[in-house]
């Protein structure tokens, strides 16, 4: 009988070790994976919710974020919308979650942040909006470039290449961007009222080369009598020169924003007339500064402005 049970109680006891250590990390496991990320204990975390990086600018943001993250040693963690607004409230609430000290916004669509920043701001988490500002709620800052005196500035050399006359086109950004308003808005105070001015089609290409492109093609299918176009970004504007040198259209005056460095390129090349140059890395180093400063509890400006230069032929 001995000689039967001690094998017996031999096989229980390994099951039931067995069976506890696989209960131990499997049970924690599931909670430790539902937790979400976050700060260091006692590291600034910021997060950076950009718009797009499949444009070269906010690319260029992120690096002048990430180099004066790197260098002040802060927890940046990047989050890319890809263009749709509700990625990006998902993406920011997704921070919050994370509980960053700081949160860096380049809304895809000024409006449609409104309802996640106020809910950030609501759990303590300071806001700054960068390049593009947010409506309809409060954030501790904003920097940009004057996205109003950038198209003023485009809008004066565009005429002043064309003797201040001419028929053109205007490429618009995303419709609800402040930038594209903006911009728009500073082209318009030069172009509006004059009178051998005359503005062929006004439409938004949505920031995007390939539908710059597009756009500039379909304007051209119904009407090729064209002297200058005024693009809300170097995308746009890029798009738009293929489509006119594929349709052999000459002495087109273009002008972009934005300075990336296939514009630089093409204004150098002579074949892009000019392009307003904003200084995005500036934009993303400015926003760490001041992500510190909030975090310190200092007091900063409401406009923090990056400087304007026009990169001309």
């Amino acid at each position: 009988m001995n000689r039967i049970l001690h094998p017996l109680l031999a096989s229980m006891l390994v099951f039931g070790i067995a069976a506890c250590s696989k209960q131990g990390p499997d049970s924690a496991a599931p909670a430790a994976a539902s937790a979400p990320a976050a700060a260091a204990e006692g590291q600034l975390t910021v997060g950076l919710a950009v718009s797009t990086l499949n444009n070269p600018f906010f690319v260029s943001l992120r690096k002048g974020a990430e180099d004066e993250a790197k260098k002040d040693g802060v927890n940046l963690i990047t989050v890319d919308a890809q263009d749709d607004p509700a990625k990006q409230q998902a993406s920011v609430e997704d921070l919050i979650q994370k509980k960053v000290n700081v949160i860096l916004i380049n809304p895809t669509d000024s409006s449609a942040v409104a309802n996640v920043v106020k809910e950030a701001t609501g759990k303590g988490i300071k806001v700054v909006s960068l390049d593009r500002s947010v409506n309809g709620a409060e954030v501790s800052a904003h920097i940009a470039s004057d996205n109003v005196a950038g198209g003023k500035m485009a809008g004066e050399y565009l005429l002043e290449k064309l003797g201040g006359k001419g028929r053109i086109v205007e490429l618009e950004g995303i419709a609800g961007s402040s930038a594209a308003r903006e911009r728009g808005e500073g082209f318009h105070k030069v172009v509006d009222g004059k009178a051998e001015v005359k503005l062929l089609a006004k439409q938004p290409a949505d920031f995007d080369r390939a539908k710059g492109l597009s756009v500039m093609e379909n304007i051209i299918q119904g009407n090729k009598d064209i002297q200058g176009v005024f693009a809300h970004n170097d995308e746009m504007a890029l798009g738009a020169l293929k489509a006119i040198q594929a349709a052999g259209l000459k002495n087109v005056v273009v002008v972009g924003f934005d300075a990336t460095a296939d514009a630089v390129a093409a204004v150098k090349a002579g074949t892009l007339a000019a392009t307003v140059q904003q200084q995005p890395e500036l934009i993303g180093q400015y926003g760490i500064q001041t992500a510190k400063k909030l975090a310190a509890g200092q007091s900063v400006d409401k406009f923090i402005p990056v400087p304007l230069n026009l990169i001309k032929q």
